[in-house]
């Protein structure tokens, strides 16, 4: 008799109540505490912290992962994949930023499916439902003003170009607002890795494009993601 298998994982009942949300909240802090670890700071006055948040990555992932729902288990399951690959080619391939260590770290994969499902599970709580209409509003001022701003004063030509693609990516999407919430977390995770050196962003992209560390643009390949992620998860049969 086999005690686990991929139906039981990934096919729980819908009556079993989910307690995702409780982590997509406690997400920033989570964040704030994992990549001060991995920082240039605590790697020069305690230890290099790499591994502990390689753990520390992994175990919230798999607390986040049994806590949520089918749907978004596999959401998460896929994205781990995709995540890894999209670093090869935006991170080793096209040289657009670079981690404080050569290699990609092993958290990074894990961290980018938290990112996820932290936005996607915001995106379905009760308030973001009841404000739908309103927070659409608001979240397209904020981040045409977001990319604009950092575009004019900051000279960030990266964030123009794929400010606006993220946008025509939204018009596409009917601008459902689980793209803007995970650009909410994406953006809050850029920052705080990029503050504490985790990561930095090349200050001119593919050599040309001006850009800064972070670009705020760097939303649009996160909500390129989300696509080819929700595209590939639709062939998962139950």
């Amino acid at each position: 008799m086999k005690l686990f298998s991929a139906s039981s994982i990934f096919n729980i009942s819908k009556s079993e109540k989910s307690n995702s949300y409780l982590y997509a909240y406690f997400f920033p802090f989570f964040t704030l505490l994992a990549l001060w670890i991995d920082s240039v700071y605590f790697s020069k006055h305690y230890f290099d912290g790499r591994s502990l948040t390689n753990f520390l990555a992994i175990f919230y992932f798999c607390l986040f992962f049994f806590s949520a729902q089918s749907y978004l288990r596999k959401l998460m399951f896929v994205m781990v994949f995709l995540s890894y690959i999209g670093e090869l080619i935006f991170c080793k391939l096209l040289g657009m930023y670079a981690y404080r260590t050569p290699d990609i770290p092993l958290y990074v994969p894990f961290g980018h499916a938290i990112v996820y499902a932290s936005g996607f599970v915001m995106a379905e709580s009760p308030f973001f439902v009841a404000n739908e209409n309103k927070l659409k509003q608001l979240f397209f001022i904020s981040f045409a003003t977001l990319f604009l701003g950092v575009g004019i004063f900051l000279h960030d030509i990266f964030s123009l170009v794929f400010g606006t693609l993220f946008f025509v990516l939204l018009k596409r999407k009917k601008w459902n607002n689980v793209y803007y919430s995970i650009a909410l977390c994406v953006i809050f995770i850029e920052l705080i890795g990029t503050y504490f050196k985790c990561w930095t962003w090349v200050p001119k992209t593919f050599g040309v494009i001006p850009a800064v560390n972070p670009p705020m643009g760097a939303v649009f390949f996160y909500a390129g993601g989300d696509v080819i992620l929700a595209k590939m998860v639709s062939y998962w049969k139950e």
